[in-house]
């Protein structure tokens, strides 16, 4: 008899609300910190609540508008699936 591990079905919504989450840690850094690491980008392996593996990636990119500002982006991608979750706001400089 094979046994099924009791995992339970990913949420609808689950790959915008991680998306969401990773965008409030990611957007967390102090102006200086984000100004020291824009552009730059990085992709890494993690763990969706439901127990998938999914792929997060999050940028720093200069901002067309507002002048100096920077653009925070994040995706969460289910690879397997083919599925995918966008995050992404603009913050503009100190003082602006």
């Amino acid at each position: 008899m094979a046994v099924t591990p009791n995992r339970p079905a990913p949420h609808a919504d689950e790959l915008s609300e991680m998306a969401i989450e990773e965008l409030d840690a990611a957007c967390g850094l102090h102006w200086v910190e984000m100004k020291a690491v824009t552009p730059w980008g990085d992709t890494y392996e993690g763990m969706a609540p439901s127990g998938r593996t999914v792929e997060i990636e999050r940028r720093y990119l200069w901002a067309h508008e507002p002048a100096g500002a920077i653009a925070v982006e994040v995706e969460v991608r289910d690879p397997a699936l083919r599925t995918g979750a966008e995050a992404r706001a603009v913050i503009a400089p100190p003082n602006s």
